[in-house]
C-alpha cells in the first residue's frame, strides 16, 4: 500500500529567503546524498510552501543551495499535480510562449505577465534515488520552469523586461518587506 501521509505534514516551516537575499541568485550544488537529511529537507520545503499558500518552492528559498524543489500545482485543466524533484534538469521546453501572471513566494505580493513556453519536460530524482520524469502544460509548465530558474540562480523578474521588469521591481523595492529582505537582518 502506498504511504498516505500529507507531504510537508511531519516537516519544519522555515523562513523564506526575499528579493536581494544572495542565496536566490547563486546557482545550486547538485544532491549527491539520498539520505534521511534529504527526506527532512522536502518535508521542510512542503510544509513551508503550503504555510506561504505557494504551489511550488526551492530549497535555495529556504537558504539550502542544493538542486531540490517541490510543488503542488494545477495545471490549465485544473488537474493537480503534487511531487518533488532532485537534481532537475529542464530537458524540454517547447510549445507556444505564453505571457501569464507569475509571483513568487520570494517576492511576496508581487505578479507580472511572464513570458513561458506553454509545455515543459523536466527530468530528476525522487528522494530515494529513483529517476523521474515530469511533464507539465499550461500553468503546471510555467510552475516547473520557475522553479528551475530558482536553482540556477535566477527569479521570474529576470524574464521581465522594459516597463513590466520597472514596475515589478519598483513594487519589490517599496514592499512591506523590502527591509527585511537584506541578509543578516
Amino acid at each position: 500500500m502506498p504511504d498516505r501521509t500529507i507531504p510537508g505534514s511531519s516537516g519544519r516551516i522555515r523562513r523564506l529567503r526575499l528579493l536581494g537575499d544572495p542565496a536566490l541568485t547563486a546557482p545550486c550544488r547538485e544532491v549527491t546524498a539520498f539520505d534521511g537529511e534529504l527526506a527532512r529537507l522536502v518535508e521542510d520545503l512542503y510544509a513551508t510552501m503550503y504555510a506561504a499558500h505557494g504551489v511550488g518552492l526551492a530549497a535555495n528559498q529556504i537558504g539550502v543551495p542544493l538542486r531540490v524543489f517541490v510543488y503542488d500545482c494545477p495545471d490549465d485543466e485544473d488537474r493537480r499535480h503534487l511531487g518533488h524533484l532532485v537534481n532537475p534538469r529542464l530537458v524540454e521546453t517547447d510549445g507556444p510562449v505564453i505571457r501569464g501572471p507569475e509571483g513568487c513566494l520570494s517576492l511576496p505580493g508581487i505578479e507580472a505577465g511572464t513570458p513561458r513556453h506553454d509545455h515543459t519536460v523536466v527530468t530528476g530524482f525522487d528522494v530515494t534515488g529513483e529517476p523521474r520524469t515530469v511533464t507539465g502544460t499550461g500553468f503546471f509548465a510555467r510552475c516547473l520552469q520557475h522553479e528551475c530558474d530558482h536553482l540556477d540562480g535566477g527569479l521570474y523578474v529576470d524574464h521581465l523586461t522594459g516597463l513590466r521588469r520597472r514596475r515589478a521591481l519598483r513594487a519589490a523595492a517599496r514592499a512591506p518587506w523590502a527591509a527585511t529582505a537584506a541578509p543578516g537582518r
